[in-house]
């Protein structure tokens, strides 16, 4: 599924046009995207919460010159499912 087929169910489901839809997701990504770029969990109850980690700086090798390389540091998005949404899943 892509971003037009989620507003084309998220209008249907909810009984909004599909520009009311589309802007309703566009605000829920850029609220979780603030939300986790000021390092807070947002955490959807019987869907799954996301957070963020920081991976640590380690090193590495380049695979075409075998020499080792020192890959940053980094954070990244994390997501884990609820049980409600995993339970669906079966």
């Amino acid at each position: 599924m892509n971003k037009t087929e989620l507003i084309e169910k998220i209008s249907a489901g909810a009984g909004l046009s599909k520009a009311d839809s589309k802007k309703a997701l566009e605000a829920t990504i850029v609220a979780i995207k603030d939300a986790l770029a000021a390092s807070d969990k947002v955490s959807l109850i019987g869907f799954g919460t996301f957070s963020v980690s920081e991976r640590a700086a380690r090193e590495g090798i380049n695979p075409a010159t075998k020499a080792k390389i020192t890959i940053p540091a980094k954070k990244q998005v994390k997501f884990k499912a609820g049980s409600d949404f995993t339970e669906s899943l079966k």
